[in-house]
């Protein structure tokens, strides 16, 4: 069990450092490449969103140098990153995965978008071949521990979710939200929740722009909006009183000139961005202007921490089921590391099973089929006597800290290594196939 974790999330680093590590989804498959060829890493997973950018993996050695890979795949300064990343390793490793699936890590704990994020995230290194093992067993547990954790606990139920404060925080501005008009500036899922929350609470109406016009109508179509082609957005969206953007553009859209042009249009009536987007979506210079309210997804979070207090307890029965479910997963992966000792030692006393039947069968003559049946019965009743000793000890040790020393003095009692040698050196060169 090698794995290894590093990232930068809402709490270790603001906002303006997340946006630097963000991979957008176009280029997630190349990096997920260039991490699995880093040197050490076998497997390996990167999770990319608005909070958080985390890289996992299956380590050859035990270790590999993730600062390294970080600081050279986004060019930057590992002295100036380093304050805000944080490093797991095995279990450690295994309580952060299962507790960000499960959404105790959250901006809003309890809310249901991170696990679909995960999700996707596996589903992509899937994909390009960088999971395929050890990482497969641990995502895989994972989905089910975030799946217990809401069955079993009531931490999702009634979650503050961003859509909701900002709601909250459009009342404060407008007072109130009827017959306000809504911008819909990228066609994400959260932009579209945050829309769904507005109208529910009054807004009239929703413009939908984004880069590919077709996703903008299909997107438009669901609110019975406006789609808006992408080359018109700052012709019209001075028509909105509440822009929701999140583009996945790597430098900001709305800059300082653009609110000025908006104001002048609107007579100075207000307007209100809400960017969920990272990298941002909206130069901070904006909120400078009189009229120009910006809440990027830091200011949320504080706005968000002041709903949570009355789940805490719900966390806390969830982070227990993740302790049990970290050791449960741990006694696992322990286990299945003896596996091939067993099998190896299975396939040996069979050998000798099938070879001392073989020598003495001349000697016994022609048998009936009761007596080979006898025969077979008996022969198999010893050497599962025999192999019930080492395998339990086996099973038992795994779960200890001394499975490697009883795993080696099975082999060595068995001469189960000189085996496997005789049995590699028997095969053709080039592998089983054949020649090289």
């Amino acid at each position: 069990m090698n794995f290894q974790l590093i990232g930068v999330n809402h709490n270790s680093a603001p906002v303006e450092v997340r946006e630097r590590l963000a991979i957008p989804e176009s280029r997630l498959p190349e990096a997920l490449r260039c991490f699995t060829q880093h040197p050490g890493v076998d497997e390996g997973l990167i999770l990319s969103t608005c909070n958080r950018v985390e890289l996992l993996a299956q380590t050859k050695n035990g270790s590999a140098d993730l600062r390294g890979f970080l600081g050279d795949y986004f060019h930057l300064d590992r002295a100036a990153l380093e304050p805000h990343l944080y490093e797991y390793r095995e279990h450690d490793a295994i309580r952060h995965l299962f507790r960000v699936a499960s959404s105790l890590d959250s901006m809003v704990v309890g809310e249901a978008q991170i696990l679909g994020q995960v999700k996707e995230a596996y589903a992509t290194a899937r994909a390009v071949g960088a999971i395929h093992s050890q990482l497969d067993l641990l995502l895989t547990r994972a989905f089910a521990v975030a799946k217990r954790v809401r069955t079993e606990t009531a931490v999702g139920s009634s979650a503050v979710s961003i859509a909701s404060v900002a709601v909250e925080l459009a009342k404060k501005i407008f007072g109130s939200l009827n017959g306000k008009h809504v911008y819909l500036v990228g066609a994400g899922k959260m932009s579209e929740l945050a829309a769904r929350h507005l109208l529910a609470h009054g807004a009239e109406s929703i413009f939908v722009a984004n880069r590919t016009y077709d996703r903008a109508i299909r997107l438009a179509q669901k609110f019975n909006g406006q789609a808006i082609e992408f080359s018109r957005l700052y012709d019209t969206c001075d028509k909105c009183d509440i822009v929701i953007t999140s583009t996945g553009a790597p430098h900001a859209i709305f800059r300082r000139e653009h609110g000025e042009l908006f104001l002048s249009r609107r007579k100075n009536r207000p307007m209100f961005f809400i960017d969920i987007a990272v990298p941002r979506d909206v130069d901070p210079e904006m909120n400078k202007l009189d009229g120009i309210f910006v809440y990027d997804i830091d200011d949320l979070q504080q706005s968000v921490s002041s709903h949570v207090a009355d789940r805490k307890k719900e966390a806390e029965r969830a982070a227990a089921i993740i302790e049990s479910e970290v050791e449960r997963f741990q006694s696992r992966l322990q286990t299945l590391d003896v596996v091939p000792t067993i099998v190896s030692l299975q396939d040996h006393l069979e050998t000798i099973r099938q070879a001392e039947i073989d020598r003495v069968r001349g000697r016994l003559g022609t048998l009936s089929p009761e007596q080979e049946l006898a025969i077979d019965t008996l022969t198999h009743g010893i050497v599962n006597k025999i192999m019930h000793t080492p395998i339990s000890t086996l099973k038992t040790a795994a779960r200890e800290s001394e499975a490697t020393t009883v795993v080696d003095i099975v082999r060595r009692l068995f001469n189960l290594h000189e085996e496997e040698k005789d049995k590699k050196a028997a095969q053709p060169r080039g592998g089983p196939g054949g020649r090289a």
